[in-house]
């Protein structure tokens, strides 16, 4: 079994670590393969709320650069990016999101419509996910 040099394995650990610790910009969005992307800007984006404890849930329609309220919550939608027809679907956007309820930034940073598990919102209350963008 061959392994990897040890200095190169605390390299790449400390290259996760930065990536991840570096705050999130509305103006690059998400990278799934490493690859250089190809990202066109919509308008508005689509969002699903659910309020799991009375069981409610609704669709809204945000503008890029506006805020929508559901509950105690307030949603920013910064951007909102599609991948071009050529490539496969899929949707993307930079959301903040604070509660009423509590101080501070719930979320911040990318939603990605097809992988709503990769970056959520985790809320004892509200469940938010992107449905996708709209011209």
């Amino acid at each position: 079994m061959s392994r990897a040099p040890l200095g190169c394995l605390a390299a790449t650990i400390v290259l996760m670590l930065t990536a991840a610790s570096a705050a999130p910009s509305a103006d690059t969005p998400p990278e799934r393969d490493g690859t250089a992307s190809v990202w066109l800007g919509r308008k508005a984006a689509e969002l699903q709320v659910l309020d799991k404890i009375n069981a409610r849930h609704g669709t809204l329609s945000v503008p890029v650069g506006q805020q929508a309220h559901y509950g105690s919550l307030t949603i920013d939608v910064r951007n909102c990016v599609v991948r071009p027809a050529n490539q496969p679907a899929e949707a993307a956007a930079f959301l903040t999101v604070t509660d009423a309820n509590n101080e501070g930034v719930a979320f911040q940073g990318w939603m990605i419509a097809g992988q709503p598990a990769l970056s959520m919102l985790q809320h004892p209350v509200f469940d938010l996910r992107v449905l996708g963008c709209t011209p």
